[in-house]
C-alpha cells in the first residue's frame, strides 16, 4: 500500500488550525521541560555542591509558587484586561527568567529563585492553555482535542528527557540544558504572540476576577471532583517519585536487590512511548462513556497497576517482566485519566469562569504533586515490609476515589451543568 500523506491527514481530529499550533508550541515548550526534569537536582548536589536538602527545599518551593501561580492564572486568563493569550506570554516570559537565574546558579538564595519563578511560570500556564483549547473547539471535540495537547506534552518531554540525557553524556554541560530549556520557552512565546489570538469571548466577559472564585468555591460537584482529582494525581506523583527508589532499593535482581539505573531508565523510557502510543485509541474506547466513569476506569487501572507494582517487588524470580507489566498499565491508566479530568471540569464551568475553574484542575495536581512525593518518599525510607505494603495500600485507596466518583455522577445526573 502507498503511503498517502492525504489518508494520514485525514485521520486526525478536524480542529481549529490554533489548537494545532498551541500543541506544537506546548510540545517544544515541554521539549525544554524534558532536558531539565531529571538532571537539575543530579547537577546542583553533586556538581554545585547544594545539599540534598536543600536541592529539595528549593524544588519544593517551586510547588508553592506554582499554587499561587495557578490562582492568580486562572483569574487573569477569564480577566476582560489580561485574557488567555497575555497570561501565556507572561507565563513563557516568567519561565524564560527562571532559567536565567538557574543557568547561572552557584548558591541557594539564586538557585531558589529560579525554582520560584519557575514554578510561578508554570502556574500561570496551565489554566491560560487549558482554557485556549476549550475556546477553540466544539463540546464533540474537546475529549479529543485534550488527548491530543496531552499527546504533544508527553511526546515532548519524552524527547527532553532523551536528548537532554545525550547533551550530558557528550559535553557533561549541565548548564546547557537550562539554556536549552530557556529557548524552548522564548520560542513558545514567539508562536503565541504570533499565531495565537485572544480566544476570550467577549460578550462572555465578567469584570470581577474575584467572582469566579466565589462561584467556584460554592459549586458542590466541583469541590468533590477536586477531592478525587488531588488522589489521581497522587498517584501520578507516585510513579515519577516513589517508583524510581522502590525500584532500585526493594526490587530483587539477578545480582541482588534493586535494578541498576540502566533498567529504570529504560523501564520508564517504556512507560512514556506506551502513553504516547495509547493516547488516542484509549481515548476512542472511552468516548461512549461519561467522564465519572471514564475516571472510574483511570482509577481501576491504576489499583490494578499498584497491585502489579507489590508482586514486583515480592516475587523471587521474573522482577523485570512484572515491573514492565505494572508500568504499562500505569500508562494506560495515565491515559484515561487527564483527558477525562479536564473534560469534566470544562462541563462543570460557566462560560465567563473557565480559566478559574481549570485554575481549580490545576491546583488539584499542585496538591498531588506535594503529597505524593513526600508520602512515598517516607515509605521507600521504611523496612522492605512497609515500603511493599505501600503499594497495597495504594491499591486499596482506590476504593475511595471510586466512591467519591459514584457520587459526583449522581449529582452530574440531579443537577445538569452547561458545557
Amino acid at each position: 500500500m502507498r503511503f498517502s500523506l492525504k489518508r494520514l491527514l485525514n485521520g486526525f481530529p478536524r480542529f481549529d488550525y490554533r489548537v494545532w499550533i498551541l500543541i506544537a508550541g506546548r510540545l517544544l515548550s515541554q521539549l525544554g521541560t524534558g532536558f531539565t526534569l531529571f538532571y537539575a537536582p543530579i547537577f546542583f548536589a553533586n556538581q554545585v555542591g547544594l545539599s540534598a536538602t536543600a536541592v529539595g527545599l528549593g524544588i519544593g518551593s517551586g510547588s508553592i509558587a506554582g499554587i499561587v501561580g495557578r490562582v492568580v492564572g486562572g483569574s487573569l486568563a477569564d480577566s476582560p484586561r489580561w485574557g488567555r493569550r497575555w497570561t501565556l506570554l507572561v507565563s513563557a516570559a516568567v519561565s524564560a527568567l527562571a532559567d536565567v537565574f538557574l543557568a547561572v546558579a552557584t548558591d541557594f538564595p539564586i538557585f531558589l529563585t529560579g525554582n520560584l519563578l519557575m514554578g510561578l511560570g508554570i502556574g500561570l500556564y496551565w489554566p491560560a492553555t487549558e482554557a485556549v483549547v476549550v475556546d477553540l473547539t466544539t463540546v464533540d471535540q474537546r475529549h479529543e482535542a485534550f488527548a491530543i495537547t496531552r499527546l504533544g506534552d508527553s511526546v515532548g518531554l519524552g524527547l527532553g528527557v532523551v536528548l537532554g540525557g545525550a547533551v550530558i553524556s557528550l559535553t557533561g554541560a549541565y548548564r546547557a540544558l537550562f539554556v536549552l530549556d530557556g529557548i524552548s520557552f522564548v520560542v513558545f512565546f514567539g508562536v503565541v504572540y504570533w499565531a495565537i489570538a485572544e480566544t476570550l469571548d467577549p460578550q462572555n466577559l465578567n469584570p470581577d476576577m474575584s467572582e469566579g472564585w466565589k462561584v467556584a468555591l460554592r459549586d458542590r460537584a466541583l469541590l468533590t471532583y477536586a477531592v478525587v482529582n488531588s488522589l489521581l494525581t497522587t498517584y501520578l506523583a507516585h510513579v515519577n517519585s516513589g517508583l524510581p527508589l522502590y525500584f532500585t532499593r526493594f526490587v530483587p535482581s539477578g545480582s541482588g536487590v534493586g535494578f541498576t539505573e540502566a533498567t529504570v531508565s529504560a523501564l520508564f523510557s517504556w512507560h512514556i512511548v506506551l502513553t504516547v502510543l495509547t493516547q488516542l485509541p484509549i481515548i476512542k474506547v472511552l468516548r461512549p462513556f461519561s467522564q465519572p466513569h471514564a475516571l472510574m476506569v483511570s482509577s481501576g487501572l491504576w489499583s490494578l497497576g499498584f497491585v502489579l507494582m507489590w508482586v514486583t517487588g515480592v516475587v523471587p524470580s521474573g522482577n523485570l517482566w512484572w515491573a514492565v507489566l505494572a508500568l504499562s498499565v500505569m500508562a494506560i491508566a495515565t491515559v484515561a485519566y487527564t483527558p477525562s479530568a479536564s473534560s469534566l471540569v470544562v462541563g462543570l464551568a460557566p462560560v465567563a469562569f473557565r480559566g478559574v475553574y481549570l485554575s481549580v484542575n490545576s491546583l488539584c495536581w499542585a496538591v498531588g504533586y506535594f503529597v505524593g512525593p513526600a508520602l512515598g518518599g517516607w515509605a521507600m525510607d521504611q523496612p522492605p515490609a512497609i515500603a511493599h505494603g505501600f503499594w497495597l495500600a495504594s491499591a486499596l485507596s482506590i476504593l475511595v476515589c471510586i466512591g467519591i466518583l459514584q457520587s459526583l455522577e449522581i449529582m452530574l445526573k440531579q443537577a445538569p451543568t452547561e458545557s
